[in-house]
C-alpha cells in the first residue's frame, strides 16, 4: 500500500468553504500539520483543489 506525506502550509481564512472542507477532509486543521494518507485518486484530487495550501512532503510505497 502506497502512503503519502502530507503537510499544511497554508491558512483556510478568507478562502471558500469547499476548501476549508477539502482540508478537513484531508485531516488536516491546523498550520503545519502533517498527516499520513493512503496514495488513492480522491486523496490525489483533494490535493490537487488546494495546492496552495498543502504539500506532499514525502511518497512511500
Amino acid at each position: 500500500m502506497a502512503t503519502i506525506v502530507v503537510k499544511q502550509i497554508g491558512s483556510p481564512i478568507r478562502r471558500p468553504k469547499d476548501q476549508l472542507a477539502t482540508l478537513k477532509g484531508l485531516g488536516l486543521n491546523k498550520m503545519h500539520k502533517t498527516r499520513e494518507l493512503e496514495d488513492t485518486p480522491a486523496v490525489r484530487g483533494m490535493i490537487a483543489k488546494i495546492p496552495h495550501m498543502v504539500e506532499i512532503i514525502e511518497e512511500k510505497g
